[in-house]
This record gives structure tokens, C-alpha cells and sequence, in this order.
């Protein structure tokens, strides 16, 4: 006697109305577990962002950025919608509208025309500066995860090409990836795919393709789409990592050459600009005040070298230098 293994399933009607029940294959509930202590995260707004929401949700709707602005805000991680995220900045503008309301009235009623002029250009210009900002925020954002994954992206390939040589499957490699936190944003961009794959049931070549369009890092969707184009075209991935995590290696070597000879340069800069000159600016300013004793200006050329100039040229040479040894760190 033969048994029909691919019996099909019934219908829901069916089953509630009793005309056929479920065998216990088909009544089977199937689990998928999750580490301990991972539950889903959810999109929480503050008080002022909720206020906002209700007050500018519907005029926020209509804007002509939404799309751009949920796309970078999706490539930022920013758990916000496009909408929301809108009625916030109208709200933040609308708050700092009102402090310069106030100042156009007491300027009115003091009577000074200078300070009416400064009121009303403050309430015009700063409200712009401040939505065009918070505008393209996300957009930073987005571009700075980008920089982060490229510099990460060499020493994950490593890791992953070792675990496709260990014939481990790509999924797997990639939910292994996700767990690496020493890959910074590379590991995060993991963890999204696991999170399609493992919770929303998505096939991996989904996955992987629905992740090369979100990643704000043009060389990891590259490297995505690369990993799709191959499997599906029935070629070796083994290959493909080796060769990718090779190419990554000798970019990030040239990357490192380029960096090490801008540094070189700011530091020279540096030598005279923030060396040199400021010294050879206090005797100047020191022969200058033996000529004319008398003199205050000195004085205040010599404090302002001393406790603005050197600070101020300090700084910015260590900002741009760290800025630049990120790119490779």
C-alpha cells in the first residue's frame, strides 16, 4: 500500500468548518530560536517627537525628501521613519522660531531699529540653517557608517574568506560575521542579513540583495551583488572571497601608502605654520614692546598668540590628522 506524501494542505475554510482536519505533519508549528536575551527592537519616540508627529505628521507627509530622506535614514540605522523624522525638524524649527518672536517684540517696544533688523534676520536665517542641517543629517550619518565599513572591509573579508575555505555556507558565514563586534559596522550590516534570513524568512540571495541596495558603503554592495551574481550564475564563491579579500588587502595597502604621505605633509605644515611662525611671531611682538613700552597693543597681540592663536592651530592640525588616520584605522 502507497501513501501520498504530498497531500495537499487544506484550506483554512475547511478546517473551521470541519470537513477535513489537519494531520499532525501539517499542525506541526515550527520555531525559529534566537539567541538568549535578543528580542525585537522596536522604533520609540520621545515626548517631543511624538508632539511632532501629531502636530506636523500630516503636513510632513507631503514633503518632496521623503523618499531621499527614508533612504539615507534607512542607510544611517536611524530608527525613524521619513515622516517622523520631518515633523521633528518642523517641531525643533517651530522652537527656536519663538525665542526670536520674543526678541522682534521687546526690540518693538524698546523702539531700537538695529535690534528689530538683527531680531528679524535671526528669526529668518538661523530656523533655515537649522532645518537645512537636521535635513541632511542622516545623510552624514549615512556617509560616515559608509567610511567606517570601507575600513573595516579589508580585515572582514579576511575573515570571510577563511570560512568560505572552510567550506562553511554563506549564511552561516555571514550570521558567524554578525557576531564579530571587532568589525564594527561590517558586522551590523551582517546582522541585518542574519535578521532577514533567520526572522523574516527570506532566502540568503534576498538577503543579500535587498542588503547591497541599503548599505551606504558602495564596495560592500559591490561585493554583495558580486556574491549574488555568483551564486546564482552557478559559479564558486570560495574563489570570489579569496580574490575579493586580496583585492581589498592590496587597496587598503595603497590607501595606507597615501595616508602615511598626507600625514607627512601636515606635519611638516604644521612645523611651520604651527611652530615657526608663532614663535617668530612673539619676538616681533616682544622686539616691538621693547621700542614702545608704553604701548597696550602689544600686550594684547601677544596674549592672543599665546592663549587663542597656538590653542586654535593646535587643535585644528589634531582634528585633521586624526580625521585622516580614521580612513585606514
Amino acid at each position: 500500500m502507497t501513501t501520498n506524501n504530498n497531500e495537499s494542505k487544506p484550506s483554512f475554510f475547511e478546517v473551521i468548518r470541519g470537513k477535513k482536519r489537519l494531520s499532525p505533519e501539517q499542525n506541526k508549528v515550527y520555531k525559529i530560536s534566537v539567541p538568549k536575551g535578543t528580542g525585537p527592537s522596536f522604533s520609540t519616540l520621545t515626548p517631543l517627537q511624538k508632539t511632532a508627529l501629531s502636530l506636523f505628521g500630516k503636513r510632513a507627509m507631503k514633503n518632496k525628501n521623503i523618499p531621499k530622506l527614508a533612504d539615507d535614514l534607512l542607510k544611517a540605522h536611524m530608527p525613524l521613519r521619513a515622516h517622523e523624522y520631518v515633523a521633528y525638524i518642523y517641531m525643533v524649527s517651530l522652537l527656536i522660531i519663538i525665542p526670536m518672536i520674543l526678541l522682534l517684540i521687546i526690540a518693538a517696544i524698546i523702539g531700537n531699529i538695529i535690534l528689530i533688523i538683527i531680531a528679524i534676520l535671526a528669526a529668518i536665517i538661523i530656523p533655515v540653517i537649522v532645518y537645512t542641517i537636521m535635513m541632511g543629517n542622516p545623510a552624514s550619518v549615512a556617509k560616515n557608517r559608509g567610511k567606517k565599513i570601507d575600513g573595516k572591509l579589508p580585515s572582514a573579508m579576511n575573515f570571510i574568506s577563511a570560512l568560505a575555505s572552510a567550506d562553511v555556507n554563506v549564511d552561516m558565514i555571514f550570521k558567524e560575521l554578525a557576531t564579530r563586534r571587532e568589525y564594527g559596522e561590517v558586522a551590523k550590516e551582517a546582522e541585518w542579513i542574519t535578521r532577514d534570513t533567520e526572522l523574516l524568512g527570506k532566502d540568503i540571495l534576498t538577503s543579500l540583495r535587498e542588503a547591497a541596495k541599503r548599505s551606504p558603503s558602495q564596495k560592500w554592495s559591490e561585493f554583495l551583488q558580486g556574491v549574488v551574481t555568483t551564486s546564482t550564475s552557478g559559479g564558486r564563491l570560495k574563489p570570489y572571497f579569496i580574490a575579493k579579500a586580496q583585492e581589498y588587502e592590496n587597496e587598503r595597502k595603497l590607501q595606507m601608502k597615501r595616508t602615511m604621505e598626507t600625514i607627512a605633509l601636515f606635519a611638516e605644515s604644521f612645523v611651520n605654520v604651527g611652530v615657526a611662525f608663532p614663535l617668530f611671531l612673539i619676538i616681533i611682538i616682544a622686539i616691538m614692546a621693547l621700542i614702545t613700552p608704553n604701548s597696550s597693543t602689544n600686550i594684547i597681540l601677544l596674549d592672543f598668540t599665546v592663549f587663542v592663536m597656538l590653542p586654535v592651530l593646535i587643535g585644528l592640525f589634531a582634528w585633521i590628522i586624526k580625521s585622516t588616520s580614521e580612513v585606514v584605522s
